[in-house]
């Protein structure tokens, strides 16, 4: 059996315009100035405090729970009022399809997002019974600690060797390395691919087109895991 674990934000959705807003209301909170865009969007991936704690410093990480209460209250307020629909990106529900349709192959997701924010994301899109296990901030320490991908690999039994981790950001290559497993890069969401290869990508995709025979190749779904 395989097990193909996916991030969420700068992944499978494109959020950094909701990310962003919420990120601006948490600074606004507490009266700090927002950083740049490119900088705010360099956190993403991270547990919600532990990216307001990198973005911020550690000489303002007394305001970092405020910063995180007033992003996660904005949040829930927006989805109330039917805000925050984050796009899928191009592709992604044909690759969802044509894994989900083989028995051997179960799927995850592993984010730095809340149960609800995946649970948001999953009604929304209508992908209800895609994923076998959800690994989430809620449980897990922030990424790259590889426990989200241990958890998901424990939940399903799946081996090290037949399980592949799909992210946008170094956290996620470090999170997959670090728990054995196949590292596949890509390179829509927030960092490149230089970024990518540093936090120790297997390999590398630019189109979510390119990710079946890249699973295949890693995977070796006809053969032994590579």
């Amino acid at each position: 059996m395989y097990l193909v674990i996916f991030d969420c934000d700068g992944t499978l959705i494109d959020s950094q315009d909701t990310i962003l807003h919420g990120l601006s209301v948490g600074y606004e909170a507490v009266g700090l100035p927002m950083p740049d865009r490119r900088t705010a969007l360099s956190i993403v991936g991270l547990s919600l405090e532990t990216a307001f704690l990198q973005l911020v410093g550690a000489e303002n990480a007394h305001l970092v729970p405020e910063m995180a209460n007033a992003y996660r209250t904005s949040k829930i307020s927006r989805r109330k009022l039917g805000l925050d629909l984050d796009p899928l990106y191009p592709g992604t529900r044909d690759v969802l399809d044509r894994l989900g349709a083989r028995d051997d192959v179960l799927l995850g997701v592993a984010t730095g997002k809340a149960r609800r924010g995946v649970d948001h994301m999953v009604e929304v899109h209508d992908l209800g019974g895609r994923f076998v296990t959800v690994q989430t901030a809620d449980t897990s320490p922030s990424k790259p600690h590889p426990d989200m991908v241990l958890r998901a690999m424990s939940e399903t039994g799946a081996e090290p060797l037949r399980t592949a981790m799909i992210g946008d950001t170094s956290f996620d290559m470090e999170m997959a390395r670090a728990a054995g497993a196949h590292a596949v890069g890509v390179t829509w969401g927030y960092h490149d691919r230089d970024r990518l290869r540093a936090g120790g990508a297997h390999v590398v995709i630019d189109h979510f087109d390119e990710l079946y025979d890249a699973l295949d190749a890693r995977l070796a779904f006809d053969g032994e895991p590579a």
